[in-house]
């Protein structure tokens, strides 16, 4: 069949819609994002009428993909690796339920921090859950692995995490497509109680997730995605390569073979069987993985025999934090550091900003203007381009934690007397996770000013549609907040005194106010004008 050129998200998502999917679930979040957008520009997928819409947040998305799943049909759920945490809940507790038709969870890491707020390693959710993962060391094996990763879901009965990375995510490789399958049929599960976990059943479900492990391992031993080379005779170093870190390993010898005993591994759990024999043959082992030393952590405290080095990140062989890349491989190796070259000094750098004519500007140049006179003013951000307004020129916001934290933590700020306390969050993001922090607001009457800042859309990720979209005053008032001090604006500089005195207003009132600065954001705007909409 003809060769496609896909991003590795691309790459996933045409695999699962080769593979019979029926719906995709999740929250823009870079870089897991290209997944669900491939699929609504697919006219494959709007034929066969697959869902692909978004979610309000990654836990509504996670229980959707459950609930087709329980219907018998192949669900893929997509978010980024903190996503993973709001979705936790659903997420360990599926390991229990188990999946009917085949549930792939699939989860972008983000190493080096490039548009997040951490680098953890999603792999440590999956051990802790105690299902199966797939790790994709390339485009081809990321448009494979959603074939594979159905039929392992299904053969066992249990959802099944594929761990993309950034440079994966989103970089370009020939794919060779497979054969369609159809969509199954709904199937409702013939158990009855396969999906109640109460007390009673989720004890005996654990003790089957428990059982099911030797199979998982087996399943790992025999997979076509782990490869081992233990032919090689120098056995004074032994290597174990996860994922992308094995195309860095290969790209560093070129077209030379790799002189040590290799293991690459693409499934979990780990093959241990393969990797006692690789340590018994070798004086030391290397541990290359991108992300945390989640394998090095596991090997260090497995029952191996002698006290071989085991190197890796844990030991400063490799930098603790960041992404590999073919230099980091090398030094590690002990090769030359020939990869690249360095930027020249006439390139500056330049902090992300604000995009011109981005209504956030005028709100928060607002916002400066209206608490210049109180003291102690705190104004508590949130996640999403209005980020940005942390940065000079507008040094506007003193927090940026998680999704929706910027509501609760001003509640909290304002709980321990600190006047005036300001929540600053996109639209997008209230509709993620900031309605429950309002609903905390409300209940106590607490003396807050929330600002949500409505551009309409999800601007940090691109664009995307989100479930509020237009309804943010309803919501507001059908939450309690009290209709007169619900106010909104056109952020933009004729507004300039308007805008300054609705701030001063609901600064001074003693209790819950909403201001909603309104105006479109301005990428989408020009996309929109250019396409004569």
């Amino acid at each position: 069949m003809e060769k496609l050129m896909l991003l590795g998200d691309e790459a996933f998502a045409q695999g699962a819609l080769d593979a019979g999917v029926s719906g995709f679930y999740g929250y823009p979040g870079t870089p897991s994002t290209e997944i669900i957008e491939f699929i609504q520009r697919s006219k494959q997928a709007n034929a066969d009428k697959i869902h692909h819409t978004w979610s309000s947040n990654e836990k509504t998305a996670y229980e959707a993909a459950l609930g087709m799943s329980y219907a018998g049909k192949r669900a893929v759920v997509t978010m980024k690796h903190v996503g993973l945490n709001v979705a936790a809940d659903p997420f360990m507790n599926s390991a229990m339920t188990g999946a009917n038709g085949g549930l792939l969870v699939v989860v972008a890491d983000d190493p080096s921090m490039h548009s997040s707020q951490n680098e953890q390693d999603s792999r440590f959710f999956g051990k802790f859950a105690m299902i199966p993962i797939l790790e994709p060391s390339n485009q081809q094996e990321c448009y494979d692995m959603a074939f594979f990763g159905f039929e392992l879901s299904e053969k066992f009965g249990i959802p099944v995490m594929l761990r993309l990375t950034t440079r994966l995510s989103h970089s370009r490789s020939g794919v060779i497509p497979r054969e369609r399958l159809p969509q199954n049929e709904i199937s409702i599960p013939e158990n009855p109680v396969q999906y109640v976990l109460l007390p009673g059943i989720a004890r005996q479900k654990y003790k089957g997730l428990i059982a099911a492990q030797e199979g998982y391992e087996k399943e790992a031993e025999n997979s076509p995605f782990n490869r081992y080379d233990l032919e090689a005779k120098d056995t004074s170093k032994g290597i174990i390569a996860s994922g992308l870190a094995y195309n860095y390993l290969r790209e560093v010898y070129g077209e030379e073979p790799i002189p040590y005993p290799v293991i690459k591994i693409s499934q979990y759990p780990l093959p241990m069987a393969q990797i006692h024999k690789l340590y018994d043959m070798c004086d030391s082992l290397l541990i290359l993985e991108e992300g945390m030393p989640v394998i090095e952590e596991m090997l260090k405290g497995a029952s191996f025999k002698g006290s071989k080095p085991i190197h890796g990140r844990l030991d400063g062989t490799i930098a603790r934090d960041g992404e590999l890349n073919p230099n980091k491989v090398a030094k590690a190796l002990g090769l030359e550091d020939k990869y690249g070259m360095d930027v020249p000094d006439i390139v500056a750098p330049r902090p992300p900003a604000l995009c011109v004519g981005c209504p956030h500007i005028d709100s928060f140049k607002t916002l400066n203007e209206a608490l210049k006179d109180y003291e102690n003013a705190r104004v508590f951000g949130d996640i999403g381009c209005y980020t940005l307004g942390f940065l000079p020129p507008y040094q506007s916001i003193n927090s940026c934690v998680d999704m929706g934290a910027s509501i609760t933590m001003a509640k909290g700020a304002s709980d321990s007397g600190i006047h005036p306390s300001i929540a600053v969050i996109g639209d997008s993001t209230f509709t993620h996770s900031g309605m429950t922090g309002l609903m905390d607001c409300i209940y106590e009457k607490t003396n807050i000013v929330i600002i949500i800042l409505d551009n309409s859309t999800t601007g940090m990720t691109g664009g995307q549609e989100y479930t509020a979209k237009g309804r943010l005053e309803e919501i507001c008032i059908g939450l309690g907040v009290e209709k007169e001090h619900i106010r909104t604006f056109f952020p933009h500089i004729r507004n300039h005194e308007e805008m300054i005195q609705i701030y001063k207003e609901e600064i001074e009132y003693e209790g819950v106010s909403v201001i909603i600065p309104r105006r479109e954001c301005i990428q989408t705007l020009k996309r929109r004008t250019k396409k004569g909409k």
